[in-house]
């Protein structure tokens, strides 16, 4: 992840004195409530306002930073991690075109 970026979100959040608020509980509480109101961009058609959607993505997105930031984790570190557990779960011979579960393959 590019980190300029999230040095520029770590620095809002520390220029705010905001990190004392930020313990694990509260963020994951902060993230499913930005999800539920992203969700709720789509709640009765695909009419979707592009600009709320982007809002929403982008404070889910900076919350899990802070949430990494706050457990001492690597993003690009877990995010390859799970790319490569996906490979394995998913080979391209079974999943390719197909929805199905990996223990449904």
């Amino acid at each position: 992840m590019d980190k300029d970026i999230i040095n520029k979100i770590i620095e809002f959040r520390d220029e705010r004195n905001w990190k004392q608020f930020h313990t694990p509980e509260n963020l994951v509480k902060s993230i499913s409530i930005e999800s539920a109101e992203l969700l709720e961009c789509f709640q009765w058609n695909n009419d979707f306002n592009k600009k709320e959607v982007t809002e929403e993505l982008a404070d889910i997105l900076i919350y899990c930073i802070y949430l990494a930031d706050v457990l001492d984790i690597n993003i690009d570190d877990i995010i390859n991690y799970k790319i490569d557990l996906n490979n394995e779960k998913y080979p391209l011979d079974n999943s390719k075109g197909n929805s199905k579960k990996y223990n449904k393959l």
